[in-house]
């Protein structure tokens, strides 16, 4: 690349964002905070952002950038659609878009009154912390990806707190949505919007969910979820009993059965029941010293979760299992809507695509319009 032509990129970029900012006066101060999050340097807030970029003039600076993160009211969907505009058709010059990744991004703050902070998960730090959590919706191909929806998650505790709403100015349409929610949101607009189509990928706080697996599958996508251990399904070949036959009297019963002899386990109680010759080694990409790579199996299996409310039963899907040798049981579990001949190597592939999306441009790229002073 010439030298200059990273900034040149850059600089184009921010006056596209400039565009979306509705007003001629807001540019230059949405530049500067942009910039500001890309430079080096712990705190992110505008007082040491505006110190770093104009050491002379940091009092000005630090009102301006502050306004427009604060005060301005432009729309962070225009800004969105402004971002899939011009880097969507780019990203697809690097190959099809194969996936999208639902995930959600911690961010730390040493404070009580930011919209949404609370001591709760942050991945960030991979614990409790004191943060601010936003879901998000990235589409990836093979060699990159781009986040191009997300929402912050309003904890409970701040939906339902009237007093601290008004004073940081919550609008009063907002109401708690769990993050499996709030991601289905994401994913029903990109469906409307006609992004180009992939799995859908996440882990095992959105995956578990039974009702985010089953709107997702209503929508015409695919996936690959993460699921806890706990989950449970019908071992491979089996499924639930059919509704009891009607006796002639009284009304015809229509759910499915299960009794003591006939019933469903967890997938952890269904990997340790598969034979040895079920593990594979397969590696899925290299790693920086060498190929990364694991032990898996993968059954076709039918989800159980309260099947016995339900007249028919889940259908079919994938089961994948990961086992490393060293460890004393299996580390991680996913169900997978992929077709039924889909081979072993390819649904590690597409499980692992999760873990590709670079948590630091997600992060950064989020920073620039999650309103976080």
């Amino acid at each position: 690349m010439a030298p200059g032509a990273q900034a040149k990129r850059f600089a184009a970029y921010l006056d596209r964002l400039a565009l979306a900012a509705e007003h001629a006066d807001r540019a230059s101060p949405l530049k500067s905070y942009c910039t500001g999050l890309l430079l080096p340097g712990e705190r992110k807030s505008v007082e040491p952002m505006a110190a770093r970029l104009y050491p002379d003039n940091m009092r000005q600076a630090h009102q301006s950038m502050h306004h427009i993160v604060a005060v301005a009211a432009w729309s962070d969907e225009d800004m969105l659609e402004a971002v899939r505009a011009y880097v969507l058709p780019r990203l697809e010059q690097t190959g099809p878009i194969v996936a999208w990744i639902v995930d959600d991004t911690g961010f730390v703050k040493k404070g009580l009154h930011s919209v949404g902070v609370t001591r709760q998960y942050c991945g960030q730090v991979g614990k409790q912390e004191n943060c601010r959590v936003a879901v998000s919706l990235s589409v990836s191909t093979e060699r990159a990806s781009l986040p191009i929806a997300w929402r912050l998650y309003l904890p409970e505790v701040w939906a339902k707190d009237g007093t601290r709403r008004k004073e940081t100015g919550v609008p009063a349409e907002i109401r708690f949505q769990t993050k499996p929610a709030i991601a289905l949101e994401r994913i029903r607009t990109a469906v409307k919007r006609k992004i180009p189509v992939g799995v859908v990928l996440t882990d095992a706080a959105y995956g578990t969910d039974t009702q985010f697996r089953e709107e997702i599958t209503d929508l015409g996508l695919r996936y690959v979820v993460g699921i806890m251990s706990s989950v449970t399904v019908w071992k491979p070949g089996q499924g639930p009993l059919p509704a009891a036959p009607w006796k002639g009297t009284g009304r015809p019963t229509k759910y499915l059965r299960r009794n003591r002899r006939h019933a469903p386990i967890t997938v952890k109680d269904l990997a340790f029941a598969l034979p040895l010759q079920a593990w594979k080694k397969l590696s899925w990409r290299e790693g920086t010293r060498s190929p990364l790579q694991s032990r898996f199996a993968a059954v076709r299996v039918r989800p159980a979760h309260r099947d016995f409310e339900r007249t028919q039963p889940y259908p079919e899907q994938w089961l994948l299992i990961e086992w490393p040798r060293e460890e004393a049981e299996p580390t991680k579990y996913w169900l997978a809507t992929l077709p039924a001949e889909t081979k072993l190597k390819d649904l590690v592939r597409m499980a692992k695509e999760l873990h590709r999306t670079p948590f630091n441009t997600t992060q950064q790229f989020l920073y620039c319009f999650c309103r976080v002073e």
